[in-house]
């Protein structure tokens, strides 16, 4: 008896992809971070540096959303799960993240409670899109 198998490759992001996605976990986790600064001293400079720090998020991570876009419609048929999960979740925080700066764009105690709440699920959603990434995606069909 034979017994026949494929070996599971994992397929890990590009180097660049991968460089990409690296900017968006810690620069929303400081924004986060910022915003837990300012909801407990009211000092509105923690509310700038959450700003900048979104901004700075949502510009490196649009480039990720981007390419994971490309590796989508590059991708044959089989397979497609995993990458459309990784691309809805990087969509939704990039989305998230944008009306996170929005909402931030406004006078610092305007923005809160609302920039706090927003900028925990935008943390959140970047941690899984991260997770995600770098877990590697699963390919190998047996031939």
């Amino acid at each position: 008896m034979v017994s026949l198998s494929a070996p599971v490759l994992s397929r890990p992001l590009h180097p660049l992809h991968a460089i990409l996605l690296a900017f968006a976990f810690p620069l929303f986790l400081g924004a986060l971070l910022s915003d837990i600064g300012y909801w407990a001293t009211y000092h509105v400079q923690w509310a700038n540096f959450s700003s900048w720090l979104i901004a700075g998020g949502l510009f490196m991570s649009a480039f990720a959303v981007l390419w994971a876009l490309v590796n989508l419609f590059r991708r044959g048929p089989a397979g497609k799960g995993r990458l459309l999960i990784y691309f809805v979740v990087l969509l939704a925080m990039w989305g998230l993240g944008l009306v996170n700066a929005l909402v931030h764009a406004k006078d610092a105690w305007a923005s809160m409670p609302a920039g706090l709440y927003l900028s925990v699920v935008t943390t959140a959603l970047a941690l899984v899109a991260s997770w995600v990434g770098y877990s590697g995606f699963r390919s190998g069909d047996l031939k």
